[in-house]
């Protein structure tokens, strides 16, 4: 495994990961009970890296590696699920952006300074509740 794991760069821990979520088939063992992988095994966890690396969910990695692995399978169906993974991420970045421009904004109206008032404190605070 360790071997597996240097040469794919996965750590041990994710390869027995990996093979728990069914991302990888289950491999064969030494009489010590050591397993066994093979080149294309190492292959299949440079591509689970590669799609985690992207980001993709360990779901889409699944469907992903079982379309990479069909050789009858269609382009659309790849393109779908990573068309959809782009979306989520533009949905994503553009939460992040509203968030650092809403942080930015809080930042630059507060003085920084000895006083208490704090319009930071106060917007994470909200209304007082009503009485």
């Amino acid at each position: 495994m360790g071997q597996a794991a240097a040469h794919s760069g996965v750590s041990a821990r994710m390869v027995r990961h990996y093979e728990r979520l069914g991302l990888l088939p289950p491999v064969a063992r030494t009489e010590g009970g050591y397993r066994l992988y093979g080149e294309a095994d190492v292959h299949t966890l440079r591509f689970v890296k590669r799609a985690r690396d992207l980001g993709f969910s360990m779901d889409e990695i699944g469907r992903l590696v079982g379309l990479w692995q069909d050789r009858g399978r269609s382009s659309a169906d790849v393109k779908r699920i990573a068309r959809e993974h782009l979306e989520d991420l533009d949905r994503r970045i553009a939460e992040l952006q509203a968030m650092r421009g809403t942080l930015a904004h809080l930042i630059h109206g507060c003085r920084g300074d000895g006083r208490p008032d704090c319009p930071i404190l106060e917007d994470l605070a909200g209304p007082p509740p009503s009485a």
